[in-house]
C-alpha cells in the first residue's frame, strides 16, 4: 500500500466518522516521539561503545608505556603509573557520576580503574617485596579487588562495579583453592580443575538467573553463556579419553545436555540451546571416535553421527522458532 493509498483509506475513514482529527494527530505524534526515542537509543549505544573502546585504549597505553619504561622508572614512579592511575580514574568516575548526562563517561572510568588497579596492585606488591607469582599473594590481591568493587557496587550501583566484582571473585575463588591444594600431588590434577570450573560455572548460571529480572538483562545473557559453556566444557573434559575415560560423566553428560536444552525454553535464553546443541554434536563425534576409530565400524558410526548431528540441528531451530524467539 503506497502513501496515495494510505491517505485514501484515511479519508474514507474520516468520511465515515471513525476516526477524529485529534485522534490522527495523537497517533502522529506518538509515532514521531517512539521513532525519536528509538534514534537516540541507538546513538546512546554508540556513545557507549564509544567509551568504552576509549578506555580500552587507555588501558593498552598504560601497558605499552609501563612495558618500554620498565627499566627507566624508579619505584614510585610505577606505583604512580599503575596503581596511582587506577585510582585517579576511579576518582574522575565518581566526579563525573554526579551528572546525569556524564554516567556513561563515569562508567568508562571506571572501566579504566578495573582493568588497570590489578596491575598497579601486583606491581606495589612486588615492589614490597612479596612473591606475587604465589597463589597466597594472587589470593590476597584478589581480595582488595573484590572487596573494592562490591562495595563501590553497594554503594554507587553501577553495573561496572559488578562486572568485575564477578571477575574479580572468581579470580580469588582459582587462587585461593590453587593455594589450598598446593603442594598435595594427590589434589593438584586436571580433574580436580575440572570441578572448579565447574563449581565456578554453576555459580555464574545462578548469577545469571539471579540478574535475569533485575537492573541487566544484558549481565544476565552474558552470564548464562559463559557460565553453560564452563559448565558443558568442564562435564566433557571430566569425562576423560579412552584409555582413561570416566565412565560415570560419559553417561550422565547427554542428560546433562538435555537438561540445559530444555532449560533454554524454561529460561526463554539461547545461550543454552546453541551451546547445549554444541556440545551435544562435540559428544557425539568425541564418542564416535573414541569407541570405532579403531573398528570397522567407524564409517557406519560417522554417518550416524552426521544424521544425529543434522537431527540436533533441526531439533535446536524448531525450539528456537517455537519457544524462545516467539
Amino acid at each position: 500500500m503506497d502513501k496515495k493509498e494510505v491517505f485514501q483509506h484515511i479519508s474514507r475513514l474520516a468520511q465515515e466518522g471513525l476516526v477524529t482529527k485529534e485522534e490522527l494527530i495523537e497517533v502522529y505524534l506518538e509515532a514521531t516521539e517512539k521513532g525519536a526515542q528509538k534514534s537516540l537509543t541507538r546513538q546512546s549505544r554508540l556513545s557507549t561503545i564509544l567509551y568504552f573502546i576509549g578506555g580500552t585504549i587507555v588501558f593498552l597505553g598504560i601497558i605499552i608505556l609501563i612495558g618500554q619504561n620498565w627499566h627507566t622508572l624508579n619505584d614510585l614512579t610505577k606505583i604512580l603509573v599503575t596503581l596511582g592511575s587506577a585510582l585517579a580514574a576511579f576518582y574522575v568516575g565518581v566526579l563525573f557520576s554526579r551528572y546525569e548526562k556524564l554516567d556513561t563517561v563515569a562508567q568508562s572510568f571506571y572501566f579504566i580503574s578495573g582493568l588497570v588497579a590489578p596491575i598497579g596492585l601486583n606491581v606495589t606488591f612486588d615492589i614490597a617485596g612479596w612473591t606475587v607469582t604465589g597463589a597466597g599473594t594472587q589470593s590476597f590481591i584478589a581480595a582488595i579487588l573484590f572487596t573494592m568493587y562490591l562495595t563501590s557496587y553497594i554503594f554507587l550501583r553501577k553495573i561496572v562495579f559488578m562486572i568485575f566484582s564477578i571477575s574479580f571473585g572468581t579470580w580469588l575463588f582459582f587462587s585461593f583453592s590453587t593455594y589450598l591444594i598446593d603442594g598435595n600431588p594427590a589434589l593438584d590434577t586436571w580433574r580436580v580443575a575440572g570441578y572448579r570450573c565447574l563449581i565456578a560455572a554453576l555459580t555464574y548460571i545462578f548469577l545469571g538467573y539471579y540478574w535475569r529480572e533485575r537492573e541487566s538483562k544484558v549481565l544476565s545473557d552474558w552470564l548464562y553463556g559463559f557460565g553453560v559453556m564452563g559448565f558443558l566444557g568442564a562435564a566433557l573434559a571430566l569425562g576423560g579419553w579412552s584409555p582413561q575415560q570416566n565412565i560415570f560423566w560419559e553417561l550422565i553428560f547427554p542428560g546433562l545436555v538435555f537438561g540445559i536444552i530444555f532449560l533454554s525454553v524454561y529460561l526463554k535464553n539461547k545461550s543454552f540451546l546453541v551451546f547445549g546443541a554444541l556440545y551435544l554434536m562435540a559428544y557425539i563425534i568425541k564418542i564416535t571416535s573414541e569407541y570405532f576409530s579403531q573398528s570397522l565400524g567407524w564409517p557406519l558410526a560417522l554417518v550416524l553421527a552426521g544424521f544425529m548431528l543434522m537431527g540436533i540441528g533441526y531439533f535446536a531451530f524448531y525450539l528456537n522458532q517455537k519457544y524462545i524467539k516467539s
